[in-house]
């Protein structure tokens, strides 16, 4: 079984994208997808049952680390797909991933980004599809989705929920100590541009770079030095 867990606040604009592009999957497993809540105040919730999802609210939530392992509690599959509530997965994405994962013989995966705006794909390949190619197999990159083995999330105790920024990058780099790491390159995730549209593609791009040398120089970013907040876009039209 494949388990895909959404953390989500406040997210009825995106999340029918979402749970959409994942009903039209064609997988011969069995798929549950789980809502991680954090108490969404518009119709996140009321929409994610409607589409049989599994609704979970995590209270307490102020980044997305404790939504994602909150989840993953719930989780009955051998293999987790973690995806943000605005991403839209492409046809064939459960068949193609899962295969190419197993051939592989992976225990955690990351995946290339695309959008469907040809400016802000360019963007999305030189600067993250390109570098994290380069860089796999000593400095994994990981954004809006991973896909783990559940033996491996667990083994290594899941999201560190004091990481205010880059908990994806801590959670692949531990993953990768106990199982083999890849990109996978049989699908790409189509992605939201609404956080660069909001904060700036300069502003934000320097921001992950940044983040980058100080993982590399002092460790996980468990201050609030980059002002990170779960989920601010959700007033953008992007």
């Amino acid at each position: 079984m494949l388990s895909i867990v959404i953390p989500t606040l406040n997210e009825e604009k995106y999340l029918p994208l979402l749970l959409k592009s994942a009903k039209n999957q064609v997988l011969q497993d069995k798929v549950e997808i789980i809502v991680a809540d954090s108490g969404s105040t518009d119709k996140t919730q009321e929409i994610a049952i409607s589409c049989g999802c599994r609704v979970y609210v995590i209270p307490n939530v102020f980044l997305p680390a404790k939504a994602k392992n909150g989840g993953a509690e719930f989780a009955q599959g051998e293999i987790i797909l973690f995806v943000d509530a605005d991403v839209i997965l492409p046809a064939s994405f459960f068949k193609k991933s899962i295969n190419e994962f197993n051939s592989r013989n992976l225990g955690v995966a990351s995946f290339y980004l695309s959008s469907d705006n040809k400016f802000h794909n360019f963007l999305f390949n030189l600067l993250y599809n390109l570098p994290a190619k380069l860089t796999q197999q000593f400095l994994p990159q990981a954004m809006n989705v991973i896909l783990v083995k559940r033996d491996i999330h667990k083994d290594i105790g899941g999201f560190d929920e004091k990481i205010r920024l880059g908990e994806e990058l801590d959670y692949i780099r531990r993953a990768k100590r106990i199982g083999r790491f890849g990109i996978l390159n049989s699908v790409k995730v189509l992605v939201s541009t609404r956080r660069f549209a909001n904060d700036g593609w300069f502003i934000t791009w320097l921001k992950y770079f940044l983040c980058q040398i100080h993982i590399i120089l002092w460790g996980s970013v468990k201050s609030d030095v980059f002002r990170y907040k779960f989920n601010h876009y959700q007033k953008n039209k992007k």
